[in-house]
């Protein structure tokens, strides 16, 4: 009977660290995560207050 115990307490601790690992696995990205553009300034970047909307850095008149 000590043995069967045994035997159902390991089942029970390696269904736990299953289910622990499974919940605890890596997001894939997704088409929105890759929507900001971290590498470009922003549109109201770079100008001067008050001034409107005259353009980013390089983007002329």
């Amino acid at each position: 009977m000590r043995l069967l115990e045994k035997l159902v307490l390991g089942v029970l601790v390696l269904a736990g660290m299953l289910v622990a690992l499974a919940a605890s696995g890596c997001s894939t990205k997704t088409e929105q995560d890759g929507s900001i553009p971290w590498s470009r300034p922003a549109s109201w970047e770079g100008g001067i207050p008050g001034m409107g909307n005259m353009g980013g850095p390089g983007q002329g008149s």
